[in-house]
Formats: structure tokens, C-alpha cells, sequence
């Protein structure tokens, strides 16, 4: 539980200095010229934001992996195909904004190491069956887990939820 609690904690550190950086810049005008006043300094723009490849795991894959297991085991399969789908696009994210990473093109080895993965959970979705759901996700997880291992980062373990760090979140499908 507490690492649970840990990671939410530094979820929302990472999320909250995300929206200050990006909002350090709202609201910052020069004033206007007057015919009597000395030429104002130019404002020097605040650095452009560049998340590290740990920020973005942090911030856009590991909630979708944690939201898609409790999608599954709560058996909300329109749920979990959207964070399936959010998943896929926060891998394609991290692609585009880290091509490269200690010499590794970040491309190929999402795609190498999650393609099959990804579709096993997937079928399993599609198929509505919640065994078969989480074989796949355990293998999901599993893989991660490796990719992990293959970056030097084995400090790094991903695990299936047992609880939701959401508390704000029902899981559980609507019932029409």
C-alpha cells in the first residue's frame, strides 16, 4: 500500500510541475512602450519542458497499465479496450518524443517488445474473457518487467494492481 501510496505522490509531483512549467509563460507581456521611458529588457523565455524517459513511463504508461488491469478485472471491456488504446498511444508518444535512448531506437523496441503482448490483451477484450484478460495482461506485465531489466533498470517492477490508486475512479462497467 505504501508503494502504491509512493507512486501516487510522485504521479502528481511530476503532473504538477508539468502544468507549472507549462504555465510559467501565461500572462507574461512586456508593458506597453510609453514616449518618455527607457526601452525595456526583452523577457527570456522560459526553457522548453524535455521529460525524461522515466517521467513519461510515470506519467502516461504506468497509469494506463494500472487502469487497463482494473478495467479487465472488473470485466468493463469498453473501458478497457480505451486504456488499451491509451496505452498503445502513450508507447507511440514516448517513440516520437524519445527516438533514441542509451543508443536504442525507441521504435523498434516498443514495437519488438510490445506487439504481441498488446494484442494477446487485445483478443482477450475482444473475447470478453476475463481468464483469458489476465493471462495476457500477467504477460504484458511480465514484458515490462524485462524491458526494464534490458535498460539497467531492475530497481524498476511493475506488478499488477491489487487495489485502485483511484479512488475517484469507478472501474466497474455501467449498467444500461
Amino acid at each position: 500500500m505504501q508503494q502504491v501510496k509512493s507512486a501516487i505522490l510522485t504521479i502528481r509531483v511530476a503532473v504538477a510541475a508539468s502544468i507549472l512549467l507549462l504555465c510559467s509563460n501565461v500572462g507574461v507581456a512586456q508593458a506597453p512602450a510609453s514616449n518618455n521611458a527607457q526601452a525595456t529588457p526583452a523577457v527570456t523565455p522560459t526553457p522548453d519542458y524535455h521529460p525524461s524517459l522515466g517521467d513519461l513511463m510515470t506519467m502516461a504508461v504506468q497509469p494506463r497499465h494500472t487502469k487497463l488491469g482494473l478495467a479487465g478485472e472488473a470485466r468493463n471491456w469498453p473501458y478497457a479496450q480505451y486504456e488499451l488504446s491509451e496505452l498503445r498511444n502513450a508507447f507511440a508518444r514516448i517513440a516520437r518524443t524519445i527516438p533514441t535512448y542509451r543508443n536504442i531506437d525507441m521504435t523498434a523496441v516498443i514495437a519488438a517488445l510490445t506487439t504481441e503482448p498488446l494484442k494477446a490483451v487485445e483478443q482477450a477484450i475482444n473475447a470478453k474473457d476475463a481468464g483469458q484478460f489476465k493471462s495476457a495482461y500477467a504477460q504484458l506485465t511480465t514484458t515490462c518487467n524485462a524491458c526494464h531489466l534490458s535498460q539497467d533498470h531492475p530497481f524498476v517492477v511493475i506488478r499488477i494492481p491489487g487495489t485502485s490508486p483511484y479512488p475517484d475512479q469507478d472501474f466497474r462497467a455501467p449498467v444500461r
